[in-house]
């Protein structure tokens, strides 16, 4: 559905510890920072940008904006969760583990906010 996502910085540099780490637990290889000065980031087709605000404004969280991020496992959530507190994030919300929705599904999740104050989402699906 997306081609891709773009998030935004005020330090490119702590965004590229942050996610590295992060995305680096989940298979995906280290993003690399363009001729324009975004982090870009590659895998499944996908394309993960982080940069400064075009606008010249302070980066912020969105408010009510979360992005999910795939896991094969719940140890993978684990490890994307641990390794973002190691590298600038901020654990929010319940602690990582299994989710019960209304509707039957299982699901093993984690959030994060990234240094710029992004929510992020560690998502496995058990059933």
């Amino acid at each position: 559905m997306f081609s891709h996502v773009t998030l935004g910085t005020d330090d490119v540099a702590a965004a590229k510890r942050f996610y590295d780490a992060t995305l680096g637990a989940l298979g995906v290889p280290a993003g690399e920072i363009d001729i324009q000065g975004r982090l870009v980031y590659m895998y499944g087709g996908g394309r993960l940008v982080i940069r400064t605000p075009l606008n010249g404004e302070s980066a912020h969280g969105a408010n009510g904006g979360t992005l999910g991020l795939l896991a094969a496992s719940p140890a993978e959530v684990d490890a994307w969760h641990a390794a973002g507190l190691a590298n600038g994030g901020t654990t929010i919300e319940d602690p990582p583990g299994e989710r019960r929705p209304p509707d039957g599904r299982v699901l093993y999740l984690a959030y994060l906010r990234d240094p710029a104050g992004n929510k992020l989402c560690g998502f496995h699906r058990i059933k």
